[in-house]
């Protein structure tokens, strides 16, 4: 096995909006000589920073699309990927989560743990990825590690343990504590690319040792050797970088650093952290399903002789083709070398090897376990999965929210009809959870997306890449039909016009279900109805639910339980009992009081204390229901659950009500009943459509 995988990290840098996730990776960036000078995210020089490679992400001043790179430090290999705050490109993180080993969770020195923050904690679990945290901008005005590290405790649970302490504070911020060595470290130099370490300020040793002893006796619970040590006053630096890590890499502890990107101040200490605390591609236990034995789980070795196997996370189309991100979570892949696409079948011979920084690319001859690299010219979709052939296996794939919103969109001209085509075809390939379709009826393209910003996002990218101007229509939110009841369906399909016939009966019930969006279960008993049947029975009912008769949208929280039925030795057919089925569910539907649900988001709003009343405002009058209003000194931080139809154009109205100073996340949360005038409401637009 190849000694340096133990020299590998693969990791993210993950926050909420704003949290300064992007200016963190330029610092790291520079000071592993990968740059060699720093530019900032909103640049007065024009230029932005280096990983916000996309004009839209330098003129915003956000991060719209993970970007990957590789730096070296202290000769320890490190993959890192930037990913998006903002909800709405919520996939981006899903994705990068999904092939990294740890994470660094980056917090606001003042806004501390925020809505996104608890989102974001929320994916890192979801993949149990260990992370550190790092607490940024403790040289704004109000910022406080200790209140910070607090929040990590009540808001996300963490076991947070701070593992540094901070010199001065506020515009006094110079430098930190080390707790496990018991130094003072201070960043010198235009970019603070000089590390000077000294003792510890007379004025901070009484309460370095009290928050040493704090650390300590935290994290010898994942160390009995290190709890000796303590009893016999013998603690070595190396104990507590074990027993640190252990705890880490089990998800019980959280290490909390601190410093200000911006400032340059506590970024090599963090790095330092990454190499100690983080998980090497050996600490992780991957796994995949044997497809040669009935999706067996089977455990992967990140051995570069092992059999290759590989997981394609992200694709993006560039100039020269598509390129196709991969992490190896087994075996060796090299220049030349023929793969096999698990769920195709199809083989592809690897052309290029390309290392990624940002948007410039470095050809390499070989890659193998661990690494993250990408590919040109493979074709295949995102959360596909590779192998050399030895092996019949296949990833899981990531977590892919639904859409929530829609718009329909066309062209000015014609001319753009083959552009646009070719736009949306690259988008959706990209973003999984971008969506597009023709509407049947109004022969509209309808693009469906994450959130307002989200499909903004994507009409400027087609202006802008593919020249196309757009002319937009209203937002549509994707409602949904139901069942309150439930309901016995007994029907027969009869047909006799010459010739061969057609003959079904099916009978069951329909009830309401609350675990997911359809359930069909057969019990059929004595052969009633022949097994071959079943399936177009089944096919039938899933056709009734694409589109519901009250408002067009799709029907979800459906259970069909088919338990009788007859059938015709000659005249029956799978399209007699699909045609049974279909007429079944038609007839039974509206005897289910069926009623209309819309999707209900997760608000969370931060602003002046001295706004509150206003913001609280801007919710009662969107249908919105306060779950929580918490003062965090100046700042109020409120969640509330608002239907997503009375959302649109609320970043216009928040400023106008606290004059700009306030700011929101949204993410859908789940269904809910609409009142009964907006479902009366809902069905007579969609019957004076149908006209």
């Amino acid at each position: 096995m190849s000694k340096n995988i133990q020299n590998m990290r693969n990791i993210g840098i993950s926050a909420h909006i704003d949290s300064g996730k992007t200016t963190l990776t330029e610092r790291i960036l520079f000071y592993t000589q990968k740059i060699h000078a720093i530019h900032e995210v909103r640049g007065k020089d024009g230029t932005g920073a280096k990983m916000d490679s996309m004009e839209l992400e330098r003129e915003r001043g956000i991060t719209i699309s993970s970007a990957s790179t590789h730096v070296t430090w202290k000769k320890h290999d490190i993959n890192i990927i930037d990913t998006p705050g903002h909800v709405d490109f919520t996939v981006e993180v899903e994705r990068a989560l999904r092939v990294l080993d740890g994470a660094i969770l980056v917090l606001c020195g003042t806004g501390g743990v925020q809505s996104q923050s608890i989102t974001v904690d929320r994916q890192m679990t979801r993949y149990k990825v260990p992370r550190i945290a790092f607490i940024n901008k403790l040289d704004r005005v109000g910022s406080n590690a200790g209140k910070v590290t607090r929040q990590l405790r009540e808001k996300l649970s963490h076991n947070a343990v701070m593992m540094q302490i901070p010199i001065g504070s506020e515009a006094d911020f110079r430098g930190i504590v080390d707790l496990v060595t018991m130094r003072a470290f201070y960043f010198d130099g235009e970019n603070g690319e000089i590390v000077r370490e000294e003792s510890i300020p007379d004025e901070l040793i009484t309460i370095a040792r009290e928050k040493r002893d704090i650390m300590l006796d935290a994290v010898t619970l994942f160390s009995d050797e290190l709890m000796e040590a303590c009893l016999e006053d013998r603690v070595t630096e190396d104990l507590v970088y074990d027993a640190v890590r252990k705890g880490t890499l089990s998800l019980k502890l959280t290490p909390v650093f601190m410093g200000s990107a911006f400032k340059n101040k506590g970024v090599q200490p963090l790095m330092d952290a990454v190499l100690h605390y983080l998980p090497s591609p050996l600490d992780g236990s991957n796994t995949a399903f044997d497809q040669s034995d009935n999706e067996k789980t089977i455990a992967l070795t990140a051995d570069p002789s092992a059999p290759l196997v590989m997981l394609a996370f992200k694709l993006d189309d560039t100039r020269y083709g598509q390129l196709t991100y991969v992490r190896l979570y087994q075996g060796s892949l090299k220049k030349g070398s023929e793969i096999v696409n698990a769920r195709s079948g199809k083989k592809s011979r690897v052309g290029r090897l390309i290392r990624m920084h940002a948007d410039e690319m470095e050809e390499i001859e070989s890659a193998q376990a661990g690494d993250i690299v990408a590919l040109f010219g493979i074709e295949c979709a995102s959360g596909d999965s590779f192998t050399d052939g030895r092996m019949k296996v296949s990833l899981s794939s990531m977590f892919v929210p639904k859409p929530v919103i829609s718009l329909s969109v066309k062209t000015k001209d014609d001319k753009s009809m083959e552009n646009i085509a070719k736009a949306l075809n690259r988008f959706t390939k990209e973003d999984p959870t971008f969506q597009t379709y023709v509407d049947s009826e109004t022969n509209d393209t309808i693009i469906r997306g994450m959130g307002e910003l989200h499909l903004d996002v994507y009409i400027e990218r087609m202006r802008r890449e593919y020249n196309i101007e757009m002319q937009t229509g209203t937002p549509q939110v994707a409602y949904r039909e139901s069942i309150s009841q439930s309901g016995p369906f007994n029907y027969t399909h009869k047909k006799q016009t010459g010739g061969a016939g057609q003959f079904g009966r099916v009978a069951g019930i329909i009830e309401p279900w609350h675990e997911g969006d359809f359930e069909f279960v057969n019990e059929i008993k004595g052969g009633v109805i022949p097994a071959e049947y079943i399936p177009a029975c089944r096919r039938g009912f899933e056709e009734c639910l694409k589109k519901g008769p009250l408002t067009g949208f799709s029907i979800v929280g459906v259970k069909i339980t088919l338990n009788d039925g007859n059938y015709h030795p000659v005249d029956s057919s799978e399209m007699a009992f699909r045609q049974a089925a279909i007429s079944a569910f038609r007839e039974t539907y509206s005897r289910c009081k069926p009623i209309i649900l819309e999707p209900v988001m997760r608000l969370g709003v931060e602003g002046p204390t001295e706004y509150q009343g206003s913001i609280l405002a801007t919710v009662n009058q969107r249908r919105g229901t306060v779950i929580s209003v918490m003062e965090d000194g100046t700042f109020t931080i409120l969640e509330a659950q608002v239907p997503l139809s009375e959302m649109f154009g609320y970043s216009t109205v928040l400023r106008s009500a606290t004059q700009g100073k306030s700011e929101f996340t949204m993410e859908f949360d789940h269904y809910a009943r609409v009142p009964d005038s907006i479902a009366e409401k809902l069905k007579k637009e969609f019957e004076e459509k149908n006209q």
